[in-house]
């Protein structure tokens, strides 16, 4: 019996691992590009508004503690791999809520891809930089983008919860 439920919640839970390992290659994928044609601190204008640049990021979101002497690589990596089985055991118990899956997902992306950069390279490769008039928003990446729209999703997942519930 154990199983059959195992397999059931598993099941349901694939296409959401699937979700976050094609967010995953997307980033690395673009990272490896990143790597293989730009110099640190190389920029490409694309628009007005758009650049493609390398970075590099030993920090956190908006390079937080990337001045440290470096215990923050460890920090950050181990922050991230929790997260990772964290969000993994959710996915297992709530495989059928879909806005809040989907929003899982894109953070298990989000979140191994940056762990993969912080463990190979010891920083994050950032490469999206956003600009307009005097306003310049710090680069990001993939993972990033995948990070911050499952959390959006996450807040938006809580609202209509809560919404239904009155």
């Amino acid at each position: 019996m154990a199983k059959t439920s195992f397999k059931k919640t598993a099941g349901s839970m694939l296409p959401w691992l699937g979700l976050a390992l094609i967010l995953l290659i997307a980033d690395q994928f673009t990272k490896v590009l990143i790597l293989g044609y730009y110099r640190l601190g190389d920029s490409t204008y694309v628009t007005s508004f758009f650049n493609v640049v390398r970075v590099h990021n030993t920090g956190a979101a908006f390079s937080f503690l990337a001045s440290a002497s470096g215990w923050q690589r460890w920090f950050f990596t181990a922050i991230g791999l929790a997260a990772a089985v964290f969000i993994i055991w959710m996915l297992k118990s709530h495989a059928g809520q879909k806005l809040f899956s989907f929003a899982m997902a894109c953070i298990l992306g989000g979140a191994v891809g940056n762990v993969i950069d912080r463990t190979l390279h010891g920083y994050v490769v950032d490469f999206l930089d956003f600009h307009y008039g005097g306003w310049h928003f710090p680069a990001f990446n993939i993972a990033d983008s995948a990070i911050t729209v499952g959390a959006i999703c996450l807040v938006l997942d809580e609202l209509l919860r809560v919404r239904r519930a009155k």
